[in-house]
């Protein structure tokens, strides 16, 4: 296996140890739906989700929790293929590392919690952004650094093109 390939596997495995280590932290020490102000704007509050971003399919039955769990292993699977093929790369690779340690991150917390563990919130004043956690962050800016990569590969390709 390619050293490179090795080191991405590494970053995905550092973001689901950091994901994990925050949410355990704040599992011993808040109450479900206690918050701890820290700013105007940011608090710490611990919440579950069983949903997808922003809640979504968050008041179904249960089926969701194996829908989002195949999801992110389906996902993960292929983003692994694609992080092999790419390894030499950086930016594609760093965005397909976040996303799988991310995903996993969140995979974890639905065997051990039946939800995802989210806590950091962010507010002004009554209108607030979903609380999210660490996996949700890489996985986010995954995605982002994924876009961009894509942009920029496709304005390299267009400017090799040119006579």
């Amino acid at each position: 296996m390619p050293k490179r390939f090795l080191a991405w596997l590494g970053l995905s495995g550092l973001v689901i140890v950091l994901d994990q280590i925050t949410k355990l932290a704040v599992l011993r020490n808040l109450k479900f739906g206690e918050a701890i102000p820290y700013t105007d704007f940011f608090q710490l509050v611990l919440v579950y989700n069983p949903g997808a971003a922003f809640s979504f399919l968050a008041n179904q039955p249960g089926w969701q929790k194996w829908f989002f769990v195949s999801l992110a292993f389906v996902i993960s699977g292929w983003l692994l293929v694609l992080l092999r093929k790419h390894a030499e790369e950086r930016l594609q690779p760093l965005a397909f590392a976040l996303i799988i340690g991310g995903a996993l991150g969140n995979v974890i917390d639905r065997f051990a919690y039946g939800a995802v563990v989210d806590f950091l919130y962010f507010h002004v004043g009554r209108y607030g952004w979903p609380a999210f956690n660490v996996a949700d962050s890489a996985i986010t800016v995954g995605a982002v650094l994924m876009v961009s990569a894509q942009l920029f590969a496709g304005r390299q390709a267009a400017g090799a093109s040119k006579p």
